[in-house]
């Protein structure tokens, strides 16, 4: 009985293997490919160039590899499919749906822009961080470029910059007078106030313009991206420190219709991978710098200056006069700048007690 048993559900279970599959089955849909969306990103740096340029190539890999293809970016540097200095339109006018570039360009946009990339004697790279994060600046950020269809993130951060080249050493305010400069932004305006000549040029064009006269002095960035453009052979003085910039914050623009269009999880990936990129300037800028500086002085001869407490004086005092004059001319400005101030100097007397009272015992 036993091997009957067991002969009729062997028998059993193989009739159940070969029967067909149910028909319903056999119907079922394929599913549907997923949507794809390519971006174009255009930026006010050239091509790869060290740093800025490599923070939108750094953020289409990570987009590009998150989205598992889903949402491409194709970088353009700057001039490959707009000059420098017309990003801001170009993805206000989706003729690219990204850029990257620096807030303080725009400032005939809205002045209040200038704020968001660094102001003279102002924040940090680290404070800057902490107000656009958790300190409402990026609110007011997105506010001031709600008008124009562009939704801003933060792209990077150089960290405190270098004063500048100079082909001459500057000893007092006077030898300011005349000086045609390369410094934009606020900082231009405070170099006007004291008598110099602020002029805007892309980076392309520093080392040709220095070299031949057309400009006395240049700001770019610090040792890293100094060192690559060779400004060494053109200007052997180089000051410090960048009071115009104490911790230059860079931008991602995103074209807000585009960014709509995309799904909650592309969004999240381009948010992502933004803040990622933020994080990852400033780290690369802290270790480069290291090096650049020590090529420059070691083995191209620049000569160092700190600025001399008069210039700084001045600058400082300039400054206070140029700020109260922006405010008062503009009302988004003026609530911008007051947000800023606010948490300038709450932070100011944390950082007190913490990161500069360390640094001074840690020497």
């Amino acid at each position: 009985m036993k091997r009957i048993a067991c002969s009729l559900l062997l028998t059993t279970l193989t009739l159940m293997g070969c029967q067909p599959a149910p028909q319903g089955d056999a119907q079922a849909p394929a599913a549907e490919p997923q949507q794809t969306h390519q971006w174009k990103l255009v930026t006010s740096w050239p091509k790869n160039f060290p740093g800025l340029g490599m923070a939108p190539e750094r953020f289409a890999e990570k987009v590009n590899a998150m989205s598992g293809g889903r949402l491409t970016v194709t970088v353009y540097g700057a001039g490959d499919l707009v000059p420098a200095f017309e990003v801001f339109d170009a993805v206000s006018q989706g003729t690219a749906e990204m850029g990257h570039s620096a807030a303080y360009y725009w400032k005939g946009k809205a002045p209040a822009t200038q704020i968001f990339t660094s102001i003279p004697f102002g924040m940090n790279a680290q404070e800057m961080n902490g107000w656009l994060n958790y300190g409402g600046g990026m609110a007011l950020w997105r506010e001031v470029y709600a008008p124009f269809g562009i939704i801003p993130l933060v792209g990077g951060n150089t960290g405190v910059q270098m004063g500048g080249w100079f082909n001459k050493e500057i000893n007092s305010i006077d030898d300011l007078q005349g000086l045609k400069m390369r410094l934009p932004g606020l900082g231009g305006e405070v170099l006007s106030r004291v008598g110099g000549v602020p002029v805007a040029l892309p980076g392309r064009e520093l080392f040709t313009a220095l070299q031949t006269g057309a400009i006395d002095a240049t700001e770019w960035v610090g040792p890293y991206n100094d060192l690559a453009f060779g400004l060494y052979k053109a200007a052997k003085f180089y000051y410090y420190p960048g009071w115009h910039e104490p911790g230059t914050t860079l931008e991602f623009l995103i074209n807000q219709a585009a960014y709509e269009s995309l799904p909650a999880d592309l969004q999240a990936i381009v948010e992502t991978a933004a803040q990622a990129v933020n994080q990852d300037m400033l780290d690369e800028y802290t270790t480069r710098n290291i090096a650049a500086l020590d090529t420059l002085v070691n083995e191209h001869g620049v000569e160092l200056r700190q600025w001399p407490e008069e210039v700084i004086l001045a600058l400082r005092e300039a400054n206070a006069e140029v700020m109260a004059e922006q405010v008062a001319t503009d009302p988004m400005m003026k609530k911008v700048y007051e947000h800023y101030r606010a948490y300038q100097a709450g932070v100011g007397r944390y950082h007190s007690i913490s990161e500069e009272a360390y640094n001074a015992i840690r020497r």
